[in-house]
């Protein structure tokens, strides 16, 4: 039984589980998606909050400076930049027989410096603002000082009063793991089965405890929050509940827009944007999204992607269940390529939150995720991780759907002025050698006759 139904019930009601439980490639459009400005109130989180972490992002910035000299030409700010996929659309609509519509692009999070993902948004904010937290009550600093102060020897005796523990399937151990340790803190991830080893050598190279489990991400994060809460000095780093990673992600979306603006990209209801956003537990893609949603109102759609040995966001929203359920409880394996997606049960709060502001959602399998892989590298010489490529098959499964085009009142016109965005939330840290085997199951797949 399954929360109470047989799962023969649950394929009677919700026959959409039997092809994710069938490990098939799926998409769904919510219907259940609402305006904005309604949907909004649902988060609990307003522009002010986005603000107070951009701006606390900013007075860290000469710290960040300093301490992480690759961040010296940007001022400490950590950002990335954007790039137009030409090639890559060209391949991806003719392999579908479709026509070219729109124009696709990368937001190249793979490249965010520090940690060289996505989770360097979120995940360094939440060290900062509990650092910061820390150092105001402390009287190291006030709101107005220069941060860099918090560089000292002294100030590094403090903070190693203090630990900090996450759990974590990769990435967002390596941004919380090399920013606590850097300022100072005694810092321990706990790593799940699918972890990758160069993931965890790196962490151990910045002077961050490591261990390791054989079970997946839900059981790392649950003994991460045990060592807090056994240890008054320990600060847990939650990705399936926090508000501080939430809104450190969301701060991207107002940089996406004066980065657009620069590049002469227009963004309203004659000029759509579509976001595609890998997802694992959801707090980062529903950060952004939920950025975005501040930034582009009804003119931004976002759109989910899974593996589909890990479709546990979809599941979630789809079911209504959100975080009762597991895709484990459906016999679903969680085991996949993509290490910063191999999530069983997704965040109850984000799939609560943004349940009526995400579009839709779908899945890819690790085969295509390493064939796009290749294709990206090959034709515009991006690097990204197999995860990363999650968003990549969002445009041709938006304009594949007229159901959900006609629904949203989105037109050929509309659609031939639209913008598709993949979101590259890793891969520039990959060790050479790494990556050329992660090319070679790529290369394998999409030329199987060579």
């Amino acid at each position: 039984m399954i929360q109470g139904k047989t799962l023969d019930a649950w394929y009677a009601s919700h026959p959409l589980i039997k092809e994710l439980v069938s490990l098939q490639e799926v998409s769904w459009f919510n219907p259940a998606i609402a305006p904005t400005a309604i949907a909004l109130s649902d988060v609990g989180l307003n522009a002010d909050d986005v603000k107070a972490a951009s701006e606390r992002l900013r007075r860290f910035a000469p710290y960040i400076a300093k301490v992480f000299p690759q961040t010296a030409e940007t001022g400490g700010i950590i950002e990335s930049g954007i790039a137009p996929l030409k090639m890559l659309q060209e391949r991806l609509l003719s392999e579908a027989g479709m026509p070219e519509l729109g124009s696709l692009w990368l937001k190249k999070d793979s490249e965010l410096p520090i940690s060289g993902s996505i989770k360097a948004r979120g995940g360094i904010h939440e060290v900062l603002k509990h650092a910061e937290d820390l150092a105001l009550q402390a009287g190291l600093i006030t709101l107005n000082d220069n941060y860099a102060v918090l560089a000292s020897d002294s100030a590094l005796e403090f903070f190693s009063h203090y630990k900090i523990a996450v759990g974590s399937t990769g990435n967002l151990g390596l941004s919380i793991g090399i920013m606590s340790a850097k300022l100072g803190f005694q810092a321990t991830v706990h790593m799940s089965a699918d972890a990758r080893q160069w993931k965890k050598d790196k962490l151990r190279a910045n002077g961050v405890t490591v261990v390791e489990y054989e079970s997946d991400y839900s059981v790392a994060v649950e003994n991460g929050r045990l060592q807090a809460e056994n240890d008054p000095a320990c600060y847990f780093i939650d990705d399936e509940n926090s508000p501080h990673l939430f809104l450190g992600y969301a701060v991207a979306a107002e940089r996406l827009s004066r980065q657009f603006e620069l590049a002469g990209v227009k963004v309203d209801a004659e000029h759509p944007l579509f976001v595609y956003l890998p997802c694992g537990v959801g707090g980062g893609p529903g950060g952004v999204a939920f950025g975005l949603k501040l930034a582009f109102g009804d003119a931004v759609h976002c759109v989910f992607a899974e593996p589909t040995h890990s479709p546990c966001m979809l599941l979630g929203v789809h079911t209504g269940l959100h975080d009762q359920v597991s895709v484990q409880d459906f016999g679903i394996d969680n085991l996949t390529a993509a290490d910063g997606l191999a999530v069983g049960r997704p965040s109850g709060f984000v799939g609560k939150a943004m349940q009526r502001l995400i579009d839709g959602y779908y899945t890819v399998t690790d085969e295509e995720l390493y064939r796009l892989m290749f294709l990206a590298y090959e034709l515009e010489n991006v690097q990204l991780e197999p995860s990363a490529l999650a968003g990549a098959p969002g445009i041709v499964r938006v304009l594949r759907n007229t159901e959900y085009l006609q629904r949203m009142g989105l037109s050929a016109a509309r659609l031939a002025n639209a913008t598709h965005l993949i979101w590259g939330t890793g891969g520039s840290m990959v060790p050479a050698a790494e990556f050329a085997t992660y090319l070679d199951k790529g290369r394998a797949l999409q030329h199987p006759s060579r």
